[in-house]
């Protein structure tokens, strides 16, 4: 099959042909269901993605720990899925979700907490914690 034939089938058709990177990895991009918020931004490699599909928790291939995990498994703070998109050519997945607890593993919300203001500084927005990671994250 041609690449163009390829191309189009992917972008136009309704088969799921996930398009893995080099890595073997799709970036997943996490809102809030509710309110549309970005939580996070994530990868999921094969098995990610399929047991996401499977079981509607929110599965993640973590690129420091090489390793997948289920987003709460640590924590407590679980991600349900509500709904599930690809984006044209299926090389990034968007998940809407249940957030229950924080998202973001420094105990924030969401992992976009800081602004960048005039001048390229960082500042803190919706930066309160909903719980301490040096409690939940013993090493």
């Amino acid at each position: 099959m041609s690449a163009s034939k390829h191309d189009h089938d992917r972008e136009e058709g309704l088969e799921f042909q996930p398009k893995f990177d080099a890595s073997g990895l799709v970036t997943c991009v996490a809102t809030d269901a509710a309110t549309g918020d970005v939580l996070m931004v994530a990868h999921m490699n094969d098995e990610a993605l399929r047991k996401t599909i499977e079981s509607g928790d929110a599965w993640y291939f973590s690129r420091s720990r090489n390793a997948l995990w289920r987003k709460g498994e640590t924590s407590g703070q679980t991600q349900r899925v509500v709904e599930m998109r690809m984006d044209c050519d299926q090389d990034a997945v968007w998940i809407r979700v249940e957030q229950i607890g924080a998202a973001c593993h420094t105990g924030r919300r969401s992992c976009f907490y800081r602004k960048v203001d005039n001048g390229a500084r960082l500042s803190f927005v919706d930066a309160d914690r909903l719980f301490d990671p040096k409690a939940v994250y013993r090493e």
